[in-house]
């Protein structure tokens, strides 16, 4: 959890959280000048996100402000927005107020420089939205550039037209940063939460004088992680980053729909709906919340596959957010094949997008189950349900019958009502389809005392793996002995490059599995960032004799290093032969 400034009670902060904890799931905002030129400047297409093409694009202060004189959003409807976020299913709403560019899209006597009094415009479009909120009982919330701002000369982030050696960051902080801070949050009425970004070389002094400025004025509002230096009310992701495992303290992770978040016309690589559901499940299941954006058009629309996309999600939540809504991370603490499992007081969630033909299997519950049934049964039909334990493997497994024909194409759920806190083995556990999946975040890594040490990646990768010496072992409780299929997965950005012929072995005991990594298919993986691919190489086969906990443990024989990559680890799957 992010660090206070302040010292207050754990009963006061639980409370001070207590709605965005019940919330999970909300709406990001980008708006402002940059969705005029839609991500193309003077007939050149601008790479990058749409919202940093005045940085990107090299454009000076004198030409980029001139947008100003063109925003005129006359098909801007708060209501329509709100109902956006409210039919998505989304409790809260951050938009941009003012992003790096320093454009502001309220009323301020601060700066000229915003919607009301440099546009033909001339409307504010915070205060409608502002109204709105309150009467759809969602939170308004607001995101601030508290560092960079490119139109201010004692702002960060322009060198083009501003000499940095020369800028006094604190007077831009009582010039414009305070002072607007101060004007968000007495113009608009209650305020959730006050979302800050790219602190960069902010000082500590500074950072507690942007958050203090928040607790003054509005002492419920919470302060994002972003503001600098640990402090906030609670830990912000990096951009579409979603931890590969459960993160304790409250957490959020920003994510966009597309590759932008300012509006691009030419970005059409939306992300399919069944990716956005499991993403959600995923992210609730580790103890967080999704932030989730659109990016309007500069006429004030949100494009329409966002619209149809949030939508099919929202209709999903009308069925199932029982499992989202004031959910609480899974108490298995690793990744599982079929889903992932949410909590709240002494339920259990299963969200199963790998639904079997008739039986459920679910190792690990230690509690005493009362009652199963569909999340989407109105009456609540108890589901046949069986719990055993192996005592030669120390296992606790529950079998349920559930019908063939699951409830959701996507995410179906299944909801156990058990006796005391929810408690499952804290081991690796081989899933119940038979499958083994060995996440590479999970696995133990022993390196040579000298020479290069193996890092861990944002994203659960093992990676800089440029020598051999190195090994990674994972220990395992295996209930279904037997023959698999060996898969190694690798990691690759959509468009980057990827570099194989390295040799492995594989041991499981004294059972070993020597193969070169070969790429067989690249892959999406549902619930990891969208700009990233699995790369597939099957080994081989390698046989488990008895069932028990076993030591796995992966080396490299020999690295091909010409792209200077190596292996980046993601995973190994061992699937049922």
């Amino acid at each position: 959890m992010a660090k206070r400034p302040t010292k207050r009670t754990q009963q006061s902060q639980d409370r001070r959280m207590k709605w965005w904890r019940e919330a999970r799931f909300g709406m990001f905002i980008h708006w402002g000048l940059y969705a005029l030129p839609e991500g193309i400047w003077k007939g050149k297409e601008i790479p990058g996100i749409g919202e940093w093409i005045q940085k990107r694009a090299n454009i000076p202060v004198s030409e980029y402000e001139k947008l100003a004189e063109q925003f005129n959003p006359v098909k801007f409807n708060a209501k329509e927005w709100v109902q956006v976020a409210k039919d998505a299913g989304m409790k809260y709403l951050t938009i941009t107020s003012k992003h790096h560019d320093g454009f502001a899209l309220f009323k301020s006597d601060a700066s000229p420089y915003n919607i009301v009094d440099a546009t033909p415009y001339g409307k504010d479009v915070i205060a409608e939205l502002a109204k709105e909120c309150q009467k759809a009982d969602i939170k308004l919330c607001f995101y601030y550039s508290q560092k960079q701002d490119w139109h201010h000369p004692n702002g960060s982030g322009n060198t083009l037209d501003f000499d940095p050696n020369k800028q006094n960051f604190n007077q831009y902080m009582r010039e414009k940063g305070l002072p607007q801070i101060k004007e968000i949050l007495t113009q608009y009425g209650p305020i959730g939460m006050i979302w800050y970004d790219t602190p960069q070389d902010i000082t500590t002094a500074q950072t507690k004088k942007f958050i203090t400025a928040v607790y003054d004025s509005q002492p419920n509002c919470l302060v994002n992680g972003r503001a600098g230096h640990g402090l906030g009310d609670y830990q912000s992701m990096g951009d579409n980053l979603i931890p590969p495992a459960r993160v304790e303290g409250d957490w959020e992770t920003p994510a966009t729909l597309n590759d932008t978040w300012g509006f691009k016309k030419n970005d059409p690589n939306w992300k399919p709906v069944d990716g956005l559901i499991k993403r959600l499940v995923d992210i609730v299941s580790k103890g967080g919340n999704y932030l989730l954006n659109v990016g309007p058009t500069a006429e004030g629309v949100i494009p329409k596959p966002s619209v149809t996309r949030l939508k099919k999600v929202g209709d999903w939540l009308k069925i199932n957010g029982d499992a989202i809504y004031g959910a609480s991370a899974s108490p298995h603490p690793y990744e599982l094949s079929w889903g992932a499992i949410t909590t709240k007081g002494r339920k259990l969630y299963l969200n199963i997008w790998d639904w079997p033909k008739s039986t459920f299997t679910l190792y690990g519950l230690k509690n005493k189950v009362r009652k199963a049934y569909l999340l989407a049964d109105k009456t609540r039909t108890p589901l046949e349900k069986q719990q055993t334990r192996d005592t030669s493997i120390d296992l606790d497994i529950l079998t349920l019958k559930l019908p063939r024909k699951k409830p959701d194409k996507v995410v179906s759920v299944v909801v156990l009502e058990v006796t005391g806190e929810p408690e499952m083995d804290a081991t690796l556990l081989q899933n119940a389809d038979g499958r083994i999946q060995l996440e590479a975040h999970n696995g133990q890594i022993k390196s040579p005392k000298t020479g290069a040490q193996l890092t861990r990646g944002r994203f659960g990768t093992i990676e800089n793996w440029l020598t051999t010496g190195h090994r990674v072992t994972w220990t395992v409780k295996v209930v279904t002995p037997g023959t698999y299929n060996v898969a190694v997965l690798t990691q690759t950005e959509r468009n980057g490059k990827w570099e194989g012929g390295h040799k492995t072995k594989l041991t499981i005991g004294r059972a070993p599995l020597s193969a070169t990594i070969k790429e067989q298919e690249r892959r999406d993986n549902p619930k990891a960032n969208a700009d990233l691919l699995d790369v597939v190489s099957m080994l081989g086969q390698i046989t488990i004799n008895k069932p028990g906990t076993h030591d796995i443990t992966l080396r490299m024989e020999k690295v091909i290093k010409t792209k200077g990559i190596g292996p980046k680890l993601r995973a190994i799957q061992l699937i049922p032969a």
